[in-house]
């Protein structure tokens, strides 16, 4: 008995020595690249993310205005792009005239002096509203950015056609698979590069119907991202990184990253090997959380290069880029 457990002392002692080494970033050889910025709905106003529900108009609470932008506009994404954006984030919904208009809301009410749902709406209707009706910084006693919106609710087809060489994550606001299969049939028309420069993510269902007509475009949703990392969990300490992981677009938690085998350099390093393109949101990632200030990023571990969230890209990318130079 006694030789049994000294077997089973020396095999725990050579795995738990084998999972440090496999796991530890001490042995990664460190990349000096700065992360990837990441501007969620391109330069946007922002807002208190305290007491959110689903159905908070955040036009409504933002914070006074420190710039001219409405988000998923034209303007607010070559502002982003300007401010040192990487890739750009933007919502979609289809159209009754089935085009695919470039907007957050589910209905119009919240934002600009139209109502009912949005999807409900051609784009040409769409187009006469003014996307900057609804947004207050005092409960209603001014309205900054009213009258100047007029015209500025883009369809997909003008995105991509202003910025044919940037990178985009399309997010897809329903779980209507129909809605995965009109957007798979939009995107196979065009060229393979600029396929190869976006990403959509979204509800399970839309998700898995795109990724079925387009196996090549890099997706999520919270069924992909949970069969990668629950898998990854299970058996990353080994250094096999799951086929779920694969080719695919993963929003990290800050909350939960450091339960990530080899978190955060080898961790990193296997993601980029599985054409995986990893970004970190703050906090838990319920409300969008944003890397927004420079506290937010004293935060990041060292050698941090995957990709940031940030609903400031006209306050972080200066911040990056200095700690680099």
């Amino acid at each position: 008995m006694k030789r049994f457990w000294k077997i089973a002392g020396i095999v725990a002692a050579v795995l738990t020595g084998f999972i440090f080494i496999n796991n530890s970033s001490l042995f990664v050889k460190s990349e000096e690249a700065e992360p990837t910025l990441l501007a969620h709905r391109g330069m946007a106003q922002t807002f208190p993310m305290e007491d959110l529900e689903n159905d908070t108009c955040t036009a409504e609470r933002i914070y006074e205005p420190e710039h001219p932008y409405i988000e998923n506009t034209i303007p607010s994404m070559e502002a982003a792009f300007k401010a040192g954006a990487d890739l750009v984030e933007f919502d979609i919904h289809p159209t009754s005239d089935g085009q695919f208009a470039v907007f957050h809301d589910w209905t119009l009410d919240c934002r600009t002096d139209g109502t009912g749902v949005t999807r409900e709406h051609s784009m040409e209707e769409l187009k006469q509203l003014d996307v900057g009706y609804g947004y207050t910084a005092d409960e209603g006693e001014t309205y900054p950015f009213r009258g100047e919106g007029y015209g500025l609710m883009p369809s997909l087809d003008e995105v991509l056609a202003h910025f044919p060489d940037e990178e985009f994550l399309i997010h897809v606001k329903s779980d209507d698979p129909e809605e995965g299969k009109q957007l798979a049939e939009y995107l196979s028309e065009l060229p393979e590069d600029q396929i190869s420069s976006l990403a959509v993510y979204g509800g399970d269902q839309p998700i898995q119907a795109l990724k079925n007509d387009l196996p090549e475009l890099r997706v999520m949703s919270m069924e992909t991202l949970k069969s990668c990392m629950i898998r990854y969990i299970a058996i990353g300490w080994t250094g096999h990184v799951p086929e779920a992981c694969e080719n695919s677009q993963i929003h990290m938690p800050e909350k939960y990253a450091s339960w990530m085998w080899g978190w955060p350099e080898k961790f990193q390093a296997r993601m980029a090997d599985a054409d995986a393109r990893l970004i970190l949101v703050a906090g838990d990632g319920e409300w969008s959380e944003g890397f927004d200030q420079e506290e937010d990023i004293e935060r990041l571990p060292d050698h941090y290069s995957g990709g940031l969230w940030t609903n400031r890209i006209d306050l972080i990318a200066p911040l990056i880029k200095e700690e680099e130079r």
